[in-house]
């Protein structure tokens, strides 16, 4: 794998190798490579999001050897500077994009209309073409699971939440990190900091210390790429989680748990299909029922009995019998947000713009 930063520049339809796709676009040109460009906003270290993306492709590299090649993009800023290295990574040769940050997404999808040999996965976003899907991860079931863990262990009933950005996809996480807790201890309040970057160690840091000055005794690092949030926490002696990998070696004593993503079965999938020439853009929402979603190394300290119910809430939402907004749930505002019986759809869901109540902070305008 080529790693540059901007400094110095699910479903396979039927192809799962090599064998018998002539005519397809595996056919490349004189057995030339197919030409694999991940992009992403922050440095690819060992945690975070941009670590689970680049992950997700080892199995790839792994299944085609050097039939592909990957080059990793980091660092780079959303607006014109993504658009510019996305465009000049298409113009080098890359048939196969994924555009890691919601921020991607015009140019990205531009990039998909001008380029049909071209196939485009985008992270986070609601587009769709015929070359181009967005993915995104259903983090909220495994929020929702921590957050039970949450209240099983806060003394203050104030947990807390660093968050990066206020987009449905972190917005949802939140509103179900609330209503996990809640379904152990009603009267819990969630208070919340929006940093405003998806990469600002020092930001994330004052952030978790101000929660934690408010009396938060779980504080949950929302979309964060850096341990900046889980090491104040250890520090403090105060329990906390994450999105994306595992960052326990920075928080031995009070680690709760990771909400972990693997996008390698989709990321497989998609290459196969692009191979096959059958590749469809669609909108993939993936979740603990398709092995995308799970959560890791829970802590010892949660109570058995809080233990055995989160394992059995967490079946349920695997094989679709439960999901965290199912009403009645009611808006931080007061008024009705989802109706008793009701099931919010996935495409309600992405695009959640409220949260409920029991959070206290106000969204941005």
């Amino acid at each position: 794998m080529t790693n540059l930063t901007r400094r110095t520049l699910m479903k396979a339809a039927g192809a799962t190798g090599l064998v018998g796709a002539f005519g397809s676009r595996l056919a490349f040109a004189a057995d030339e490579p197919l030409g694999i460009a991940l992009v992403v906003p922050s440095p690819i270290g060992d945690v975070g999001w941009g670590h689970a993306l680049a992950a997700g492709l080892d199995p790839v590299k792994a299944a085609y050897g050097d039939k592909v090649k990957v080059t990793v993009l980091e660092n780079i800023m959303e607006g014109p500077d993504a658009d510019r290295i996305m465009n000049k990574a298409v113009a080098d040769g890359n048939k196969f994009l994924i555009a890691g940050s919601f921020g991607y997404q015009n140019g990205a999808l531009q990039i998909a209309r001008r380029n049909p040999d071209v196939t485009v996965l985008h992270a986070s976003g609601f587009q769709v073409a015929p070359n181009f899907s967005p993915f995104a991860a259903k983090y909220f079931q495994g929020s929702y699971l921590l957050g039970m863990a949450a209240a099983a262990l806060s003394k203050t009933g104030k947990l807390g939440s660093v968050s990066a950005f206020a987009i449905p996809e972190l917005i949802t996480t939140i509103n179900a990190f609330t209503l996990g807790a809640q379904a152990v201890n009603p009267d819990i309040e969630v208070s919340v900091v929006w940093v405003n970057s998806w990469f600002d160690p020092a930001k994330e840091q004052e952030a978790a210390k101000a929660l934690i000055a408010q009396k938060c005794d779980v504080v949950f690092s929302n979309a964060q790429d850096t341990p900046s949030v889980i090491a104040a926490c250890e520090e403090a002696g105060v329990y906390s989680f994450n999105l994306n990998s595992s960052m326990k070696k920075y928080a031995e004593k009070t680690y709760l748990g990771c909400v972990a993503t693997d996008w390698s079965p989709f990321f497989k999938a998609s290459v196969d299909a692009h191979l096959a020439g059958t590749f469809k853009g669609a909108n993939e929402f993936l979740g603990v029922g398709d092995k995308v979603v799970q959560v890791l190394d829970w802590s010892p300290d949660i109570p058995a009995d809080t233990m055995a119910k989160i394992t059995e809430t967490e079946t349920k939402i695997a094989d679709g019998g439960f999901s965290p907004f199912t009403g009645p749930l009611t808006k931080a505002d007061g008024s009705e947000g989802v109706a008793p019986g009701t099931t919010m759809t996935d495409a309600e869901i992405v695009a959640m713009d409220w949260h409920v109540k029991g959070v206290t902070t106000p969204l941005p305008k």
